[in-house]
């Protein structure tokens, strides 16, 4: 007698190996993907042979391992993106923003980058303007260096290992022992910084979205011009910000902290 998997439509059987695909630490093998998924080497085969020529997944330059391809990644965030999805996110960084009396922001990663998913503008004249869908270095920018400090170690060092590291002002990191630890303190602390490191004259503090023990999904910060704002007042804001992480975890479908 046939097993429930073997009625499962092939249209939801590819959906959901792509589902593997997208939840996965890092890129798998052939293999990893048939045990995750429970299916036949051969059937699994055939599949991301056809997943590849869709560009929903790729091959990495090794021939052996699979990851999520261009088209799947933009999907993903396109509907990240949206206004359905956008809309009860904004109504928790408009309190926020409130709140704290700055520009908050809501990003998300996106392979060796940071993409912004939406922000709420502070009304001071002072600001700086990035739309969501604009996407900031990793190793410079709070969000950044939270989303990365707080991935799978193995992900986290091939990552730091490939990172061009370039230097965006005086206070940019640019030695991966030095952001290796930075990370390190990052994933103590479950806070980031951008001390001028990015854009110089701005300050930023971010914490992660996301169930505690679990897969950080975002970041929500706040940044602000020093002049308005130092370091230690934009640190005084982690509760606020923690309590905005919390609500908005709801809106990705996982725990709060």
């Amino acid at each position: 007698m046939p097993d429930k998997r073997d009625r499962t439509p092939p249209l939801l059987r590819v959906f959901g190996l792509l589902e593997h695909v997208a939840r996965a630490d890092g890129p798998g093998t052939l293999q990893d993907l048939a045990a995750s998924a429970g299916l036949p080497k051969p059937t699994v085969y055939r599949m991301l042979a056809m997943l590849e020529s869709a560009g929903l997944v790729t091959r990495e330059p090794d021939g052996r391992r699979i990851a999520a391809g261009p088209r799947l990644l933009r999907f993903a965030l396109d509907v990240q993106l949206s206004a359905t999805v956008r809309a009860p996110r904004r109504a928790i960084l408009q309190r926020l923003a409130h709140e704290v009396g700055e520009t908050v922001n809501l990003t998300m990663l996106e392979g060796s980058e940071v993409v912004y998913l939406d922000r709420v503008e502070t009304e001071w004249p002072l600001r700086m303007t990035l739309q969501p869908g604009s996407h900031v270095p990793l190793h410079c920018t709070a969000s950044g260096k939270l989303l990365l400090a707080l991935l799978p170690a193995a992900q986290r060092r091939r990552i730091v290992a490939e990172l061009a590291l370039p230097r965006y002002t005086d206070n940019t990191i640019t030695d991966r022992k030095v952001l290796t630890a930075e990370l390190a303190a990052i994933r103590r602390n479950r806070w980031a910084t951008d001390n001028e490191e990015y854009l110089a004259g701005l300050v930023c503090v971010g914490v992660p979205v996301g169930a505690p023990g679990g897969r950080s999904v975002a970041c929500v910060a706040v940044h602000a011009p020093v002049a308005r704002m130092t370091l230690d007042r934009a640190l005084a804001h982690v509760p606020a910000l923690t309590r905005a992480a919390d609500a908005l975890a709801s809106t990705f479908g996982v725990g709060t902290h």
